[in-house]
């Protein structure tokens, strides 16, 4: 037998396992570095996460990135030169976090890594016949084992798309694993670029679960005050909660086909951008409003968004419970505007169930990885967006 797969035998037999999950969202503000300690599969899963940490990216990285990110036309060289430095550099920051923390790098049983999305494409948004879902993640794996010594787990979109998913969103699976309850309906909310939520049933019945995109989470409000106030993003709604909302732009900004589209679906900044908001604001004549409106207008648009996919599903039992993660947690005006929506739901953090919310995309991943090597019993059976297969490729590092 190859030294390699004896390994990774070795690691499936193993109580424990150590695991590394890695998540750089469409924000690009960093990469979120989670060691989790893991015992049993499936249902059984049992996780810790030992440590956690995002490391910001320098504004060097997000320049080259965004060269390329969710554009149709590129410099394909640039596409081609970044995988293997996004791994590259992903790899580093491992080992940097490694010796920071005191930990060989020999005692982590393997990586799972995301990648960095650069276009994410499902069939209804490019609307080609002859082409299937698509997306794409760069940050090579083989790149990322060599630099590190670490068996890398990659690329786990392309199995959901291969299965007829539409790669997104993958929150289900580590969703139903760590934070299914017995007589609890539960929705886990997560707010990143892109804002998803999965759907848990008290019964623990996998066939039951459901996950779909909603919309717009931070992605236009980072982009808008990028531009216009030269910051990251919009700390505690600062300049959101001075606005007031127009009801005027936010009807344009719904009427988009994304939201008549039978769920579950997927999206991403290709569709939600500053182009989008600016086409919304010409059509309404609203390009007066202040900044702050629009900001405001924009913090309902996900709020309205989210809560609109959560009654269509689920609009004579609501869940009493709420999970949130990601980085739209953090924005008391979303929060607000949610509860506002469902008065009756309590909004909590996965915090307070036993994961970071900051932590939740990374363990996420790690947790699929621990799916490929010891687990993959579980049935979803076969509707429409959560295929019941394994993900993620594995890369060797010798």
């Amino acid at each position: 037998m190859n030294k390699n797969i004896q390994k990774l035998y070795e690691i499936a037999q193993k109580p424990t396992r150590k695991i590394i999950g890695l998540m750089s969202g469409t924000s690009m503000d960093g990469l979120d570095v989670a060691l989790c300690e893991y015992q049993g599969s499936g249902l059984d899963t049992k996780v810790k996460v030992l440590k956690f940490e995002t490391v910001p990216f320098g504004e060097d990285v997000k320049v080259e990135i965004r060269k390329i990110f969710a554009k149709k036309e590129i410099d394909f060289q640039q596409l081609c030169v970044l995988n293997p430095w996004i791994g590259n550099l992903h790899g580093e920051i491992v080992n940097q976090l490694l010796a920071k923390w005191g930990i060989p790098n020999s005692d982590v049983d393997c990586i799972a890594s995301h990648g960095q999305t650069v276009f994410h494409a499902p069939k209804i948004q490019h609307k080609i016949e002859k082409f299937p879902n698509a997306t794409l993640q760069i940050g090579d794996g083989d790149h990322l084992a060599v630099k590190t010594g670490i068996i890398t787990w990659s690329d786990f979109r392309q199995k959901h798309c291969a299965a007829g998913g539409e790669g997104a969103p993958l929150a289900v699976y580590g969703d139903y694993l760590i934070f299914s309850e017995k007589g609890k309906n539960r929705i886990l909310l997560n707010m990143g670029g892109i804002s998803n939520f999965t759907f848990l049933s008290g019964d623990l019945n996998p066939e039951k679960v459901f996950a779909t995109d909603t919309g717009p989470g931070n992605t236009i409000m980072d982009a808008y005050v990028q531009k216009h106030f030269g910051i990251p993003y919009d700390n505690n709604a600062e300049i959101a909660s001075k606005g007031k909302v127009s009801e005027t732009l936010l009807l344009e900004l719904k009427n988009h086909d994304f939201f008549k589209g039978k769920l579950p679906k997927t999206t991403g900044p290709e569709v939600f951008n500053l182009a989008y908001l600016k086409s919304a604001l010409e059509k309404t004549n609203s390009k007066e409003l202040s900044k702050e409106d629009i900001m405001a207008t924009l913090c309902q648009l996900t709020a309205e968004t989210i809560t609109d996919c959560v009654f269509s599903i689920s609009e004579n039992e609501l869940p009493s419970e709420v999970f949130m993660s990601g980085g739209g947690m953090h924005n008391p005006l979303i929060v607000s505007f949610l509860q506002k929506k469902m008065p009756n739901t309590k909004f909590l953090k996965t915090d307070d169930i036993g994961i970071d919310g900051d932590a939740k995309e990374a363990v996420l991943f790690a947790t699929l990885a621990n799916e490929a090597l010891c687990g993959g019993e579980t049935d979803f059976g076969k509707r429409k967006g959560v295929p019941s297969v394994s993900m993620g490729k594995v890369s060797f590092f010798s």
